[in-house]
């Protein structure tokens, strides 16, 4: 619910959003109606961001998008719903230009999933994302082997495991990301070579 806002007031204070990362004319897969084109007053460094949703067609491919055409892009909470995760990210780092940043946030599925599969707070994700090495979710990818995949298309920058806000003691059967204040997600920037 609203998790692009959320990470916008915590990405407000980093000076990497402001001088690297959201620079130029960027993209936003899986937008919605929280687009990160909603916060260009508050990032004077974007240019423009085009919203990229359903409507525009398929977030795996963005076979409209030519290749090398965005200085960055965003996604949040999207990865997850692609049929397969790997053309996803073939594809968004193929429309990034050189030297442009992929941000992407991914749900932790020990934070959201609680262990079980499928998920019961969205029956649309396909996959759950984590960074420890095992899991016992069927369709769970380690965010690490994903990513070394795509080594030679980009350089990991950051990978970072958020819990504001995020409260291991409450019940699991409540979904905390409902919460306007709490973001429980893994966020990944990727520098395309």
């Amino acid at each position: 619910m609203f998790e692009q806002s959320k990470s916008a007031k915590r990405r407000y204070n980093s000076g990497n959003f402001h001088s690297k990362y959201f620079r130029g004319h960027g993209i936003d897969v899986g937008a919605g109606n929280d687009t990160l084109g909603n916060l260009i007053n508050q990032f004077p460094g974007i240019l423009s961001v085009k919203g990229w949703d359903m409507p525009d067609g398929d977030a795996q491919y963005l076979v409209t998008i030519k290749d090398n055409t965005f200085d960055f892009l965003h996604s949040s909470h999207c990865l997850e719903h692609m049929e397969d995760y790997g053309d996803a990210l073939f594809n968004w780092v193929r429309v990034v230009k050189p030297g442009g940043y992929l941000v992407i946030t991914i749900p932790d599925e020990t934070m959201y999933e609680h262990g079980q599969w499928p998920s019961r707070f969205n029956d649309d994700h396909k996959w759950s994302f984590r960074m420890e090495k095992e899991s016992k979710l069927p369709r769970s990818v380690n965010v690490l082997t994903m990513l070394a995949k795509i080594n030679h298309l980009a350089v990991v920058q950051k990978i970072e495991l958020i819990n504001e806000f995020y409260h291991d003691n409450v019940d699991t059967n409540f979904d905390q990301t409902q919460l306007p204040n709490t973001e429980c997600c893994i966020e990944i920037i990727l520098r395309k070579l």
